[in-house]
């Protein structure tokens, strides 16, 4: 889709429908009133009627409304007008284009783009407006026998504004959002694919496609072979039981000087999770396919990063494998060596993603990373405590927890700092090993990141577990492309 931006009157735009908003207590947004002087007062006598109430995503379509240069007039509800922000304007436009994708329409203008939001400049409104049309256009088109893709006859919205400078500012808004977008659909389309495609050589050549004919991006792939010389003793303990070669993916982003220190972004790349020997319980064992969105998140960041040319240094790690029952899996109470030398006692198997992430903490180090963060589906416990709304958060140090966390609330993807602490850490002892791969029911998505964090000190690190925010169950089954916008926002403030 073209996405555009304007200044100017909406009632002399010659277009296929111009949006407006609609506030709750029946209160037109300045545009809606400019469109109802030039419609001999219509609009106010619809919502005198009652027919619009201004709630929140509350759609009605005018057609040839008089004095009116577009064709059409389409009233959204934004709620109310106190509480309108990045959130509510999201929403709004979903909801506009979800209508509009019901009609002929090919082209709009949308002036709920002109409305005030809270701390949200015209750049960083388009950059929601235009993250917001691609979600909801999103369709899964990339692995049914037939496209089944979100059909919409709407191929170019222009957001519109009254002020000419808004309008020439709000363009660079429109880049970053196309660059999340893409990041996000490509994380999107890995998550959804099933694990009998998208597996752990998948993964690799969709890596080395990023690299395909660009000098800033390169991509090496270890196999099993040189993470056994590496010493990585945790991802082979995990890939044990299954047929399918396991890869470290490695891809690197030089938009800086080569003495800058990189960024480095890991994903957890379990690209099905049967739980080992310690077996899932089969209600929506589906599921487990989307294990390896962390690893998904990589990719899309990495996208997003290279189509906006981001003036720094990125290093993207992916333990990618599957894990599987069988004759030569690793079992409860085995103890192995990890590439840092630490030894762990394997209690349950379905702990599994902290140990091909340990291997990759360490893989890390090589490249003297500026920081460290670690992307995965961890741990059902985050779900139990945080549910789907809000991505867990971890982090020894301060200043970099919050820089994330308002990251996410820039971006609108939001995430929750979690305590990291010795107290919590005291559960994983072990007998016959350094320490355990698990510490008990009893803050399970802590421990999990209590175990990380021996991997990683002295590294700047945090840990994004996104176990409740990274898909969806139900009807609307599917990957979400989080926490992506989180981390091209994070980027985004290093430049």
């Amino acid at each position: 889709m073209e996405f555009l931006t304007t200044a100017g009157n909406p009632a002399r735009q010659r277009t296929g429908c111009v949006i407006v908003g609609i506030y709750r207590g029946n209160r037109l947004s300045q545009p809606a009133i400019t469109l109802d002087k030039a419609a001999k007062g219509l609009i106010k006598r619809i919502v005198r009627r009652g027919d619009v109430t201004g709630k929140l995503g509350e759609t009605m379509l005018i057609a040839d409304a008089p004095g009116i240069a577009g064709d059409r007039i389409l009233l959204v509800g934004c709620g109310n007008k106190k509480e309108f922000g990045a959130k509510q304007y999201r929403i709004a436009t979903m909801a506009a284009v979800n209508t509009l994708s019901k009609t002929g329409t090919r082209e709009a203008i949308s002036y709920i783009s002109a409305e005030s939001l809270n701390r949200q400049n015209p750049e960083s409104i388009t950059r929601h407006g235009v993250e917001a049309v691609l979600y909801a256009t999103y369709g899964e088109s990339n692995r049914k026998l037939k496209t089944d893709g979100a059909r919409t006859n709407l191929k170019k919205l222009t957001f519109g504004f009254i002020d000419k400078t808004d309008a020439k500012t709000s363009v660079k808004g429109v880049r970053i959002g196309n660059a999340i977008a893409d990041g996000v659909r490509l994380t999107r389309d890995l998550g959804n694919l099933p694990a009998n495609i998208c597996t752990p050589s998948y993964l690799a050549t969709e890596a080395r496609k990023l690299a395909r004919n660009r000098k800033s991006v390169n991509v090496k792939v270890l196999n099993e072979a040189e993470m056994k010389r590496n010493g990585m003793g945790a991802l082979l303990a995990v890939t044990s039981g299954s047929n399918e070669p396991a890869k470290l993916i490695v891809i690197r982003y030089k938009g800086a000087a080569a003495k800058q220190p990189p960024i480095a972004l890991i994903g957890k790349g379990i690209t099905f999770d049967s739980g080992g020997i310690s077996l899932k319980p089969a209600p929506n064992l589906d599921e487990m396919k989307f294990d390896m969105c962390g690893a998904a998140s990589v990719l899309g960041t990495f996208l997003a990063a290279i189509r906006l040319r981001l003036p720094l240094n990125l290093v993207g790690i992916i333990p990618a494998c599957e894990n599987m029952p069988g004759g030569t899996a690793t079992k409860p109470g085995d103890v192995i060596k990890s590439m840092s030398g630490q030894t762990i006692e394997i209690l349950n198997t379905d702990a599994e993603g902290r140990l091909i992430l340990c291997d990759a903490l360490t893989y890390a180090r090589k490249f003297k990373p500026a920081a460290v963060i670690d992307i995965a589906t961890l741990t059902g416990a985050c779900v139990i405590a945080l549910g789907i709304h809000l991505t867990g958060l971890m982090s020894r140090d301060d200043d970099f927890a919050e820089s994330l966390l308002r990251a996410g609330r820039e971006a609108e993807d939001l995430a929750w700092r979690m305590p990291i602490a010795e107290e919590y850490a005291t559960q994983l002892k072990s007998r016959f090993a350094d320490f355990a791969n698990v510490g008990g029911r009893e803050g399970g998505a802590v421990t999990a990141a209590c175990f990380l964090s021996k991997f990683t000190k002295g590294v700047t690190w945090a840990h994004l577990d996104i176990a409740g925010t990274a898909w969806r169950s139900g009807a609307k089954k599917g990957s979400t492309g989080r926490p992506v916008p989180l981390l091209v926002q994070y980027l985004l403030s290093k430049v």
